[in-house]
């Protein structure tokens, strides 16, 4: 199976942005432009906008995705939500183990295992993301790193629940830093990346896994770095509150 057979998902993270009317605006802008989109467009916004982004989506080729969900279906957990309340709102997706998750909020390989066994179970899609820090890849153990945290991630997720996971390549070092991988970094990792999966489940599984990259992946460098053949997407950042800059991506995914 090679990379023409597996679909392409464009996804954006809001983060923390977009008040509920700034949400709708925006999704009214991006709507007419990935009409057309020959991927899968998926916007993750902020628990606040769920409401709205689902209702402004309606109807469209976007999907919509939450930034993240605990691993409990209820219970004494201030200020959680549980994948069951994003399932029964009709959301789609959801982004797992982001490194902000880590670095600011106690995010562990382990935690991020229990969330995604969660989210599978309440029949969401997991954007699950693995990277390293920027001294781990000046040590030279990316590779340890990265197949460290899939390998954790997927325990417990069987061969058929992995259809529903798209892993998303994010090293930590250039997210948010205006700094990206080369090409032919992104291209290395996420190959690496599905060979610790082709271990975990098989060649034909592990073809047919789409994995994004993540980190500063913008209008001017997507086309460069979709060109790898095991990069078959992207999670966007700050590019995905621009419309016009987000359907370049979008554009550049379904060539």
């Amino acid at each position: 199976m090679d990379k023409n057979s597996r679909r392409a998902v464009i996804a954006g993270n809001w983060k923390m942005n977009k008040t509920r009317p700034e949400a709708k605006a925006l999704l009214a802008e991006l709507i007419p432009l990935v009409k057309e989109a020959g991927c899968q467009v998926v916007a993750c916004v902020p628990f606040t906008d769920l409401e709205t982004a689902l209702e402004a989506a309606r109807g469209s080729n976007i999907a919509i995705g939450a930034q993240n969900c605990h691993w409990e279906k209820s219970g004494a957990f201030t200020g959680e939500i549980s994948a069951e309340m994003l399932r029964e709102m009709g959301v789609e997706y959801v982004i797992i183990g982001h490194s902000e998750r880590r670095q600011y909020f106690g995010e562990t390989d382990a935690t991020v295992q229990k969330r995604v066994r969660a989210a599978l179970d309440a029949g969401l899609t997991v954007i699950l993301c693995v990277g390293e820090l920027l001294e781990q890849r000046e040590a030279g153990i990316t590779r340890e790193i990265v197949g460290m945290q899939t390998r954790v991630a997927l325990g417990g997720v069987s061969r058929e629940e992995l259809s529903r996971i798209v892993l998303a390549y994010e090293p930590v070092w250039a997210i948010g830093t205006g700094r990206t991988a080369t090409a032919q970094q992104a291209g290395e990792v996420n190959h690496y990346i599905r060979t610790v999966v082709e271990e975990l489940y098989g060649a034909e599984a592990a073809a047919a896994l789409t994995i994004q990259y993540g980190g500063s992946m913008n209008a001017k460098n997507a086309a460069e770095l979709l060109d790898q053949p095991d990069v078959d997407g992207g999670l966007i950042g700050g590019a995905s509150l621009k419309p016009q800059d987000f359907a370049a991506i979008v554009a550049a995914a379904s060539r």
